[in-house]
This record gives structure tokens, sequence and C-alpha cells, in this order.
């Protein structure tokens, strides 16, 4: 698997090769200022993101949604309604959501310690598989609710349904309005905004079933619009628990092809072999790589493997549709190689 084809053969050189000249120029350069050619990996990569503008625009989001969760329990108990209970569920999910991505704009910005080497950024995914979770269960207990209430029909008090179902829709179209300017800034802004244009949807779902049993006198509206909003709910929140839980255990980031990223560090002049490589989400944005390469026993005595590790570091951060900025790469000689533990 060796590749003795010289560097500056522009015939022979991978896509990754072919800013080796300029990696050299760059080490050479800027390596009296803490070797800036790594970009990426100095402490403050890429969590500028929660910006002031953006921790204002959450809180107030999670003020009126927290409202609106309140005035819809009182609702639900006013008239009656298993709609207006499950849009209030609903809203205490999003308000824990809108909670998590308020305290999670602080966490990210705690720093490293020697016992959190990665600091507090996982909490945002332990949060989101709880939010998940509970999600799924109110979704679970609403949708059996429901159904029982089609064979053991309950009265509801349709005016007052519709009267706290066009509540939570002018607070909802409030929370829209305060999140629209910033709902492209970063992924969490867009799953907010996103969360509370679900929230309008089940007010909307609640009005039109609370409309819909005032004119006909039929009862069910309210258990037609329960199982809308359950299954409005249910999927959204099984993809956040999926995503959680792959993020947990670890998974290879959807959009990364592992065997591609293994390819193209083989591809590196004078690489030998690959193991060992692993790739994970440590949170929103931070991917890391980890991998083992083993080089030409030549590379050690010319000085070439910290250009290689240079050129492999620059791969996993340019190449790929998954920008891998934390990249941890040892390289080894076969005879090293040889003599390692590893248990998997």
């Amino acid at each position: 698997m060796s590749h003795n084809v010289p560097l500056d053969n522009g015939n022979h050189t991978s896509d990754c090769e072919t800013n080796l000249l300029h990696t050299q120029k760059d080490h050479s350069h800027n390596d009296s200022h803490g070797h800036e050619h790594n970009r990426g990996h100095h402490h403050g990569h890429g969590h500028h993101h929660h910006a002031p503008a953006t921790r204002g625009r959450l809180a107030i989001a999670l003020g009126v949604t927290f409202t609106i969760f309140i005035a819809e329990v009182v609702g639900a108990l006013v008239a009656n309604s298993l709609a207006l209970l499950a849009d209030a569920g609903h809203m205490l999910v999003d308000s824990c959501g809108l909670v998590i991505a308020v305290i999670a704009a602080y966490l990210m910005k705690k720093p490293r310690s020697d016992e959190r080497t990665w600091g507090m950024m996982r909490a945002e995914v332990v949060a989101a598989m709880l939010q998940s979770g509970m999600l799924l269960l109110i979704c679970i207990v609403v949708f059996y609710k429901a159904i029982e209430r089609f064979f053991f029909p309950e009265h509801i008090h349709s005016h007052a349904m519709l009267w706290f179902g066009v509540i939570g829709l002018v607070g909802n179209l409030i929370s829209l309005v305060v999140l629209l300017g910033g709902r492209n800034e970063n992924l969490n802004m867009r799953a907010a905004f996103l969360e509370v244009a679900n929230d309008a949807l089940g007010s909307v779902a609640v009005i039109t079933a609370a409309g819909l049993a005032w004119v006909s006198g039929w009862d069910g509206w309210d258990s037609v619009a329960s199982l809308i909003i359950a299954l409005m709910m249910g999927p959204r929140a099984w993809m956040l628990l999926r995503d959680s839980v792959r993020i947990l255990m670890e998974r290879t980031p959807d959009g990364l092809d592992l065997g591609q990223v293994r390819e193209h560090i083989l591809s590196v002049d004078h690489v030998i072999d690959v193991h060992d490589l692993h790739v994970t989400t440590i949170a929103t944005g931070v991917i890391s790589l980890t991998a083992h390469v083993t080089v030409e026993d030549e590379c050690f005595h010319d000085g070439h493997s910290v250009l290689i590790l240079h050129q492999i570091q620059d791969c996993v951060s340019k190449h790929f549709p998954v920008s891998i900025e934390h990249s941890t790469i040892q390289i080894d000689t076969e005879t090293h190689r040889d003599h390692e533990r590893l248990h998997h």
C-alpha cells in the first residue's frame, strides 16, 4: 500500500496532495505564531455562533412559550380539552428545548479542564436525549387518551377552547417574529424557529377543532386534533432521540464516508497504512478524528513526517462535506505499528 511517487509530480498526486507546497510555505511563515497551519485547532474554535443577540432572542422566545404553556394548561382544565392539554405538553417540551439552547450557549463557553477535556459540550446532547424521551412519552399518552375519548366521549367547552387556542397562536406568532431575524445564524436557532413554527401549527389544529366542535356539536373533533398534534410531535421526537443516541454512541457523523477518509489518507505519498481510525461528534458542529498513520521509515529521518501530518489534517478539514477541524494523528513507523496493543 506504499505510494512512492515523488511529491512534486503533479500527475500522480491526490487531491489532498495538491496543497503540500502551500502547506510547507505556511508552516515556515507561521511557525513562530503557534503553527497557524492547523487552522481550527485553537481552543476558541468555531464556538462564536452563540452571540449575545442569539441568546436574547432565545430568552424572549422562551418567556413567550412558557407563558403560552401556562395559559393552555389553564385552558385545558377550563375547556376539558385534550387537544389543548396536548398542545400544552408540546409547549412544555419546547420550553425545555429553549432552556437547553440558552444554557448550552453559556456552557459551550466554559473552559476545558483536566477533568472535562471537552468542557461541557456534550451537555446539549444529553439534554436533547432527555427532551426527546419526554416528548415521546407525551405523544404516547396523548395518543392513548385520544383513542380512549373516541370510545368514551367527554364534553368539551368549545368556546373556551377556541379562545385559548387563539391566545396560543398569537403567542407563537410573536415568538416567530422574534426568531425570524436570527433563524439562519446557526443550527440551534434554526431548530428553535422550527419548534415554534410547529407550535403554531398545533395551535391552528386546536382552533380548527374548537370551531368544528362549536359548529357541528361533535366533541370528537378534540380527539382528532389531539391525534394530529401527537403525530406531528412523534416523528420529530424520534429523530431527535435517534440523533442524540448516535452521538453518545460515537457513531460516524452523517454525511461522512469513513472509507473515503481512509482512502484519502492512504493516497498521501509515503503513507503505508491507516488503522485505529475514529470519527465522532462531540457536540453540534464539533467533529473529532483520531488515527494511527504508518509511514515509511525515511520520513522520520528527513523531517517529512511533519509535512505529512500537516497534509492529512488540511485534507480532513477541507475535502469532505463534514469538516473535521479537531484531528489527532499519530505518525508511526512499521516497527512501532507491530508493537501496538489495540484491543479493537
